[in-house]
């Protein structure tokens, strides 16, 4: 067994709602570089967190439950952070899980690395994307979500974009323009998320 270079923050054994269709379980991977005020998950934003879980014990649950789940979603967080989530990848299928990604397209060339081992994706579109840094923080953000949109929709992999809907950042005028954005790019699903924050 390898043990990959993935640092874990969290862990939930049973969803029905973050892959479409499957019953899966949830492993939340520590630490993201954008700053999106609305984020729900603020506890994983930092590199290492309070509490940090073993990657074997959460395969070891995972093989203890082979029948009783379908999927596996890596989530965060920014899981295409860690170097490690190709293998981890890797033995989620081993084990003959689904495996979904959610991601907000922050490295292009590390998601371009998994999604030959993804079954579905679900990408959150932040913003217009030549206006990205208004939600993210992060100069250049949008250029790198555009690509990741780009290589997700060109590979035919399932997926999902998704917008959370800040009202505080996002008028009406922002997401008809990110609305034909997505469309351009020729995505199969566009959904709207209300802002929890």
């Amino acid at each position: 067994m390898i043990t990959p270079k993935l640092i874990i923050g969290g862990f939930v054994p049973f969803t029905a709602t973050d892959y479409p269709g499957k019953l899966a379980a949830v492993v939340f991977c520590q630490g993201c570089p954008w700053r999106c005020g609305y984020c729900h998950n603020k506890h994983l934003l930092p590199a290492r967190g309070a509490t940090e879980l073993r990657w074997e014990d959460i395969l070891s649950f995972l093989g203890r439950r082979r029948g009783l789940l379908e999927a596996v979603v890596f989530s965060g967080g920014e899981p295409t952070l860690h170097a490690g989530l190709a293998d981890a990848m890797r033995e989620v299928k081993a084990l003959g899980f689904e495996v979904g990604l959610h991601t907000a397209g922050i490295y292009p060339s590390r998601l371009a690395e998994v999604l030959p081992l993804v079954d579905w994706v679900g990408l959150d579109v932040k913003a217009p994307f030549d206006d990205y840094e208004r939600v993210t923080g992060v100069t250049g953000s949008g250029r790198r979500a555009r690509k990741s949109a780009e290589l997700l929709i060109a590979t035919g992999v399932a997926h999902e974009l998704r917008t959370t809907v800040d009202t505080s950042r996002l008028g009406d005028e922002d997401m008809a323009q990110l609305r034909a954005e997505v469309t351009r790019l020729g995505t199969t699903r566009y959904v709207l998320q209300q802002c929890r924050g």
